[in-house]
């Protein structure tokens, strides 16, 4: 009998293995123990374990049956935990927040409103473009876009004049030569800098306004050209005008802060070296810069290592591609708009301009948009990867501009940079505060704009000029008055109602002029 008590106790403590709470293990003795345990008030997280460790034995590993029912002992911790959250939520289901539309709330992501917004000027501005087929018909005529080019097959003015500016930069070249030997004094070569500069934008203005076979696209062209060439032999001037006062003091090497060091190519080229004054004044130096997609020269530009085939191919599709759209959208588009304007303001009829200048605003601020990264992202990208230019910096993020100087300044930036380092910089150091420097700087701009609009056209207008001048209190007022989104769509508007107003203006006067009516 005792044999059988003693052989039954082993695996009664066995079977009737129990767990308190704190994971100290206790071995039942006899059946009263049993029976206590069946009767003792435990938690139902615990006799399940219980069950479990007697119908699974022992396996010699203590340590993993301690941690398993260590983590069951939290079990009706956290269902009580849950049970009294429910409640709470019950309860109370208010908390102190701020509106997610309200500034104070924090929130930042507007994704889904801005895909509205996209999504709603696709289909908006497609309806406005099927009424116009339906209206019109199909008015895109490639011939009639190269007729203004080529008004006279057998003389090209517009071509020979670019042709012609060759003259004014072999003369600035030959001049800076002069300048660097020696042969010719300081105070010559300042007077034949100047006088080859006021050539520069007298002779086209004179050739567009006298040849009468000279198109108005074909003169904004060949001034636009002529434009640019100023601004870069100013620049010329200017830099190497340094160079000699830097080697009048004795020294060596240009050492301003906007030079850059040589780059040696990786895939075995040629090593672009470093050049020195006066060792810039070469034909192929000169013809590099004016070709180059800047209007600041300086003797070492920075240069890329290779040219990507792939990226060359792309941009020259997308200059291809957009060149085509934009001919077509202002035959389609903008044409008939503009006609149809003529009218109400030959009758001066203000609640029908309005409603035509609001018409003309969408497509003209749709074209200026894809001129704008035809020109600053498609056009001066394959330039200078074509002449393996580094300095890819064309524009910044004017879109997000909310002062106009902000956009002035971001929106084109070689001009900006030449506006800058030759014009408003100087006038400091001149003396000058900054806000005569900065509506100089705006003059500047007005008279460039009335140049390559007025002459062209043949009529002087002053819309232009005024459109530019208009900037100055308007800076002011954006800037004191508003800031955040309101100042950057104060800047939108004025982008998108500025310009159809002088387009209707220029179109009217020219009707007028050219013609003798608006109708």
């Amino acid at each position: 009998m005792s044999e059988i008590a003693e052989m039954k106790g082993p695996l009664t403590r066995r079977r009737r293995t129990t767990i308190t709470g704190s994971g100290t293990v206790k071995q039942a003795k006899g059946s009263k123990c049993h029976d206590a345990g069946e009767n003792s008030p435990q938690s139902p997280g615990a006799q399940t374990k219980t069950d479990d460790v007697s119908r699974h034995p022992s396996d010699g590993k203590p340590d993993r049956e301690m941690r398993g029912s260590g983590q069951q002992t939290h079990s009706p911790i956290r269902k009580h935990m849950s049970v009294v959250e429910d409640f709470n939520q019950r309860l109370s289901c208010h908390v102190l927040q701020e509106s997610l539309l309200s500034s104070a709330s924090g929130y930042s992501n507007y994704r889904g409103i801005l895909n509205w917004c996209v999504v709603m000027l696709v289909l908006s501005n497609a309806r406005l473009f099927l009424e116009n087929i339906i209206k019109y018909g199909i008015l895109v005529d490639p011939i009639q876009v190269l007729s203004l080019f080529l008004k006279d097959p057998y003389s090209w003015p517009a071509a020979c004049l670019i042709i012609g500016s060759n003259v004014f930069i072999l003369a600035a070249l030959y001049t800076e030569r002069r300048l660097a030997v020696g042969t010719i004094s300081q105070r010559t070569g300042v007077i034949l800098h100047i006088f080859n500069l006021t050539s520069i934008l007298i002779f086209p203005a004179a050739t567009v306004h006298t040849v009468t076979s000279m198109t108005p696209v074909g003169g904004i062209l060949s001034l636009g050209v002529y434009t640019v060439l100023f601004l870069k032999l100013y620049s010329y001037q200017d830099t190497n005008k340094w160079c000699r006062e830097i080697r009048q003091m004795k020294a060596k090497r240009l050492t301003r802060s906007n030079s850059c060091p040589s780059v040696a190519q990786s895939n075995g080229s040629a090593v672009h070296s470093h050049v020195s004054y006066p060792g810039n004044l070469t034909h192929r130096d000169m013809y590099y810069f004016v070709c180059a997609p800047t209007l600041c020269y300086q003797l070492n530009f920075p240069r890329s290592r290779r040219i990507r085939i792939r990226f060359l191919l792309r941009r020259l599709f997308e200059m291809l591609f957009f060149i085509q759209l934009l001919v077509g959208l202002i035959q389609q588009w903008m044409v008939p708009t503009i006609q149809n304007s003529m009218k109400p303001f030959q009758e001066m009829d203000f609640s029908r301009m309005v409603e035509r200048l609001l018409k003309l605003a969408v497509p003209n601020h749709l074209i200026w948009l894809i001129f704008f990264y035809w020109f600053f992202h498609s056009c001066l990208n394959f330039v200078a990867e074509l002449l393996q230019f580094g300095d890819r910096e064309f524009y910044k993020d004017w879109w997000n501009s909310e002062t106009v100087t902000y956009f002035w300044s971001n929106w084109n930036i070689p001009v900006h940079k030449w506006c800058l380092r030759h014009f408003y910089k100087p006038m400091l150091r001149k003396g000058v505060n900054k806000f005569l420097a900065q509506t100089a700087v705006f003059l500047m701009s007005a008279f460039f704009h009335e140049y390559l609009v007025s002459v062209p056209l043949k009529m002087f207008r002053p819309w232009a000029f005024m459109g530019m001048m208009v900037q100055v209190p308007l800076a002011w007022f954006v800037s004191r008055f508003l800031d955040g989104n309101y100042g950057n769509a104060a800047v939108w508007i004025s982008l998108i109602i500025g310009q159809p107003v002088a387009v209707l203006m220029y179109v009217h006067d020219y009707y007028v002029i050219h013609y003798g009516t608006t109708t």
